[in-house]
């Protein structure tokens, strides 16, 4: 089990740079944890295609994968925890909200033990916040 980001689950969907790296780690283990808000996320980063051109039968098709992605991952859900922890990160790292909420979700399902769970993130900054976190962050 690991947790992933948003910024790795876009790129098991859809076409990028880091998409084989991505698929193979996902086959390899497709049992994942994300965050409760990461689907607005992905419908966002999906929205944003659609209105730069992907074609709707492209978008069906993510869709459907997306769907199927879906339905194996466990939610951290936990809102109260979760704002609690971004908090401090905002204050500890260059990050995003966004970004603080995300890795403060990984926190919170690995008990504040990184060393438990693996980080999946293709963003820059927020892989070298959750490396000084503890987390290994995947892909190397």
């Amino acid at each position: 089990m690991k947790y992933w980001d948003s910024s790795a689950l876009v790129p098991l969907l859809i076409a990028e740079a880091s998409t084989g790296a991505l698929r193979a780690l996902h086959d390899r283990d497709p049992d994942q944890t994300v965050w409760c808000l990461t689907p607005v996320e992905v419908a966002s980063a999906l929205a944003r295609r659609v209105r730069e051109g992907l074609s709707a039968d492209r978008e069906r098709d993510i869709r459907a994968a997306w769907g199927m992605v879906s339905e194996r991952w466990q939610e951290v859900a936990s809102l109260e925890l979760v704002r609690a922890r971004a908090s401090r990160l905002l204050n500890t790292h260059p990050i995003r909200a966004s970004d603080a909420l995300q890795l403060a979700a990984a926190l919170v399902a690995c008990d504040e033990r990184p060393d438990a769970l693996a980080f999946v993130c293709v963003d820059d900054r927020l892989r070298d916040a959750a490396r000084k976190e503890g987390f290994s962050v995947l892909p190397t």
